[in-house]
């Protein structure tokens, strides 16, 4: 997956479809173009147990080999995942309405892809993501940070012409509660996921996917 999505739609929006339960919300107004180390919205269980919206930072921190944050998560049989993927308080949702791959010819050129049946439609769902806190130093500021990743597979025949090598996991809103809080073996099987098949190609050559939800 390229690293970069659009969220064109309100808080509001996002708290009827998610059931947000927490109280404390942020402000969010939509944005065209999301990129790593950016902040955005996160579907997340507090320490209440109470499904909460929070502005996280996209990017884990490197593994102890890497050298950038983590911005993709592919292989998930990995034990450096896997102790965050098989906890269900570390599982997350990260709200989306388009997310863009770039092309392999030469020159590359981004193509943004969303849920709906023609050009126009960009239905809000969610990337399956997860989250932690972090203490360190991100954009100039030393403090705990809320960082998110999220999970890619295999490219289907939507993405793959396009970007052969991954696309990212979306997850259907009948799939919420089993992504955030059912064991990693159920979870997991939510990677082959259902709403693949009703991607259509929403923006060709764009750097940013304008159109509201």
């Amino acid at each position: 997956m390229c690293n970069l999505y659009s969220l064109q739609t309100s808080r509001e929006a996002m708290v009827q479809l998610f059931r947000i339960e927490n109280g404390e919300l942020p402000d969010w107004a939509g944005k065209s173009g999301i990129y790593p180390d950016q902040l955005a919205p996160v579907v997340h269980d507090n320490s209440d147990g109470l499904r909460s919206l929070s502005m996280m930072r996209w990017g884990f921190p490197p593994p102890p080999k890497g050298k950038r944050p983590v911005t993709n998560v592919r292989n998930l049989t990995s034990g450096f995942w896997t102790r965050w993927l098989r906890e269900p308080d570390h599982r997350c949702l990260v709200p989306l309405t388009s997310f863009c791959e770039w092309s392999q010819s030469t020159p590359t050129t981004p193509h943004w892809f969303a849920l709906g049946e023609s050009s126009d439609d960009r239905t809000l769902t969610a990337f399956a993501g997860i989250w932690r806190i972090w203490q360190g130093t991100r954009r100039g500021e030393d403090k705990d940070h809320r960082l998110v990743a999220f999970l890619t597979t295999d490219a289907n025949d939507i993405v793959r012409p396009i970007h052969p090598k991954a696309m990212p996991v979306l997850i259907a809103p009948d799939e919420f509660d089993r992504w955030l809080r059912g064991p990693w073996d159920e979870a997991r099987e939510l990677v082959a996921s259902k709403l693949s098949d009703r991607l259509t190609v929403v923006n060709v050559g764009a750097r940013t996917d304008p159109v509201s939800a």
